[in-house]
């Protein structure tokens, strides 16, 4: 029976680190999925993660062996020390900043990304981040702060025509809830 190393791996890294955080989530209350506790969606994801590892497990029996190759150590400096960055620099520089920095960062952890990528992804990403977290989820997190918060009010007007825009989401999205509600028969 042939067994493919490199994808036997990655699942077991993947179900043991579903673990870890499954463990993690013990001290948490659970809940329900109609009343969410702290630890229900952290377990939810620990989960997914599992059932990934596990199908990732099953499907490397069976295939042709793949040799081990060296550890990646640009991608994995980088995608470990974007999180840090984040959490270092949010509070003294805004969330755009930040946000922008992480994923300039996060980019070049691939050796196939060009600078080109790197900056279109970075403009977008910064852009979706802030609408969706600091606009329509009310993160209370500035867009800009300390040497940058002089840009907050040109923000605010480059975002003024599309002020309404995260209320009929909003609403929208509030209208599916509640035909989904309706069409199951969930209680409010």
């Amino acid at each position: 029976m042939q067994v493919n190393t490199r994808d036997a791996a990655a699942g077991g890294i993947f179900i043991a680190i579903a673990a870890l955080f499954a463990l993690g989530t013990m001290e948490l209350t659970i809940g329900s999925a109609l009343r969410m506790g702290p630890g229900f969606f952290p377990l939810l994801l620990a989960a997914v993660l599992g059932a990934l590892g596990l199908i990732i497990l099953i499907k490397a029996v069976g295939k042709a062996p793949s040799p081990m190759t060296g550890v990646p150590w640009r991608g994995a400096i980088l995608i470990l020390a974007a999180p840090i960055v984040f959490g270092l620099t949010v509070r003294w520089f805004g969330l755009a900043p930040s946000v922008a920095l992480v994923v300039l960062i996060s980019a070049f952890a691939s050796q196939r990304s060009t600078i080109k990528l790197a900056i279109i992804l970075t403009v977008l990403l910064t852009f979706f981040c802030v609408i969706v977290f600091q606009r329509m989820l009310g993160l209370p997190t500035p867009v800009f702060a300390g040497p940058f918060d002089a840009l907050n009010p040109y923000f605010d007007a480059l975002m003024s025509p599309f002020a309404g825009l995260g209320t009929a989401i909003a609403g929208a999205l509030g209208a599916v809830v509640h035909w989904f509600r309706d069409l199951f028969g969930i209680g409010a």
